[in-house]
C-alpha cells in the first residue's frame, strides 16, 4: 500500500470506519533515522488505533526507528517482510527477508527491546520456489521465538523477480489453507490474514476457521464505503451509532482539506483518496472526474470536493445533508 495509506488516507478511512485497525503505508527504518522522522511518523489523533509498518533489515536501524515511533504514539510496530517488489529486495527487505528467519527474529528482538507496543511480522506463505509448508512453518516458528505472537500472513506466495508487485497481488494462488493449518500449528500465536479479501462472506469465511482478524487492502482503497459495512457487521458489537452518508463524510473531508491546505498541502495530496468513495454508484464517473480535473488546477481548494460532492448529488437526485454537514463543521 505504498503510496496509498499516508496520513491523509487514513484520516479519510478512519470516518468510514470508528473501529479498524489502520496501518501506514511501508516506510523504510533508514528514511525515518536518517531523514525527516517528524514527516514521515506524523498522524491525527483521530486514526488511533493505527500501527506503523517499517521495511528494513538492520536490527539496530530498526530498533531507533521503532523507538521514534513509540515516541510519537503509535500502537503497533509492524515489520514488512512480505512486500515483493524488486527495488524493495534489492534493498534487503521485504518478501526477501522470509529466506533469512533468524535476522528477522534478530530484528523483532531488537524492536522490542526499545519500545513497550507489540511487535508485528507481515509476510507471505513462502517465496520463489520455498514453498512448501515446513518453510513457512520454520519461519513463524523461529519469528515467534523473538517474541513476534502476531503475523499478517498473505495467503499467497511471492516471486522475487519476473513479476511486477501488482502481477504478485494477483497471480500466484491464493492458498488459505496453508494459513488455516498454521492456525493449528500454532494456537496461541494471532494470526490474521491477507489476501483476496472481497466481501464479508470472505471475512466470515476466515473468522469461522478461527483465524483472529482480516486485513483489507487494495479492496477498501478502490471501495472505501465498503468499510462502513464491515465497521457494522464485524466490529459495532451492539453499538448503534446513526447511520450517515457520503455526504457527510465529504463535508468533513472539506473541512479537513481546508486545514492541511492552510497549511500547505496541495489539495490532490488530500482528494486523490477520495476517487473510490462513489465505486459502483450512479454519479461515480463524474465525482472522480470532477476531482481528477480539478485537483489538477494550480488554484484548486478545498471548496473542490463540495463542488464535486453537489455535482455527483445532482445527478443522483440526492439532496445535501445540511443537517450533518454543520455537525462535521462544528465538530460536535
Amino acid at each position: 500500500m505504498m503510496d496509498c495509506t499516508d496520513r491523509h488516507c487514513r484520516y479519510f478511512l478512519r470516518l468510514l470506519s470508528p473501529r479498524i485497525r489502520l496501518y501506514t503505508e511501508m516506510i523504510t527504518a533508514a528514511a525515518i533515522v536518517r531523514g525527516d522522522a517528524r514527516r514521515w511518523l506524523r498522524f491525527d489523533p483521530s486514526e488511533h488505533p493505527v500501527a506503523v509498518q517499517l521495511g528494513g533489515s538492520d536490527p539496530d536501524l530498526l530498533a531507533a526507528a521503532a523507538r521514534l515511533a513509540t515516541t510519537e504514539g503509535y500502537d503497533e510496530i509492524n515489520l514488512n517482510a512480505g512486500c515483493p517488489s524488486e527495488r524493495v529486495s534489492e534493498g534487503a527487505f521485504g518478501a526477501c527477508l522470509m529466506n533469512s528467519p533468524g535476522l528477522v527474529a534478530d530484528c523483532v528482538s531488537a524492536m522490542r527491546a526499545v519500545t513497550p507496543l507489540p511487535v508485528t511480522v507481515k509476510t507471505r506463505i513462502g517465496v520463489d520456489d520455498r514453498d512448501d509448508y515446513g518453510f513457512l512453518r520454520d519461519f513463524v516458528g523461529i519469528v515467534a521465538a523473538a517474541g513476534c505472537r502476531t503475523f499478517v500472513i498473505h495467503a499467497r506466495k511471492a516471486y522475487l523477480a519476473g513479476l511486477s508487485p501488482r502481477e504478485n497481488r494477483t497471480v500466484p494462488p491464493l492458498r488459505p489453507d496453508v494459513v488455516y493449518r498454521l492456525r493449528r500449528d500454532f494456537p496461541d500465536l494471532d494470526l490474521i490474514i491477507n489476501g483476496g479479501i472481497e466481501t464479508g462472506s470472505d471475512i466470515q469465511r476466515h473468522l469461522a476457521a478461527g483465524l483472529d482478524g482480516v486485513m483489507i487492502g487494495r479492496k477498501a482503497y478502490a471501495d472505501p464505503w465498503w468499510l462502513t459495512e464491515v465497521d457494522r457487521a464485524f466490529l459495532a458489537e451492539g453499538a448503534t451509532e446513526a447511520p450517515f452518508a457520503r455526504s457527510t463524510v465529504v463535508e468533513a473531508m472539506a473541512a479537513y482539506a481546508r486545514r492541511e491546505c492552510g497549511a500547505g498541502t496541495r489539495l490532490h495530496h488530500v482528494s486523490r483518496h477520495l476517487l473510490g468513495l462513489y465505486h459502483g454508484r450512479p454519479g461515480a464517473r463524474s465525482w472522480r472526474r470532477a476531482l481528477t480535473l480539478g485537483a489538477a488546477r494550480p488554484d484548486a481548494g478545498p471548496d473542490l470536493l463540495l463542488e464535486a460532492l453537489d455535482q455527483v448529488e445532482e445527478r443522483i437526485g440526492a439532496g445535501r445533508d445540511d443537517v450533518a454537514r454543520h455537525l462535521w463543521a462544528t465538530g460536535t
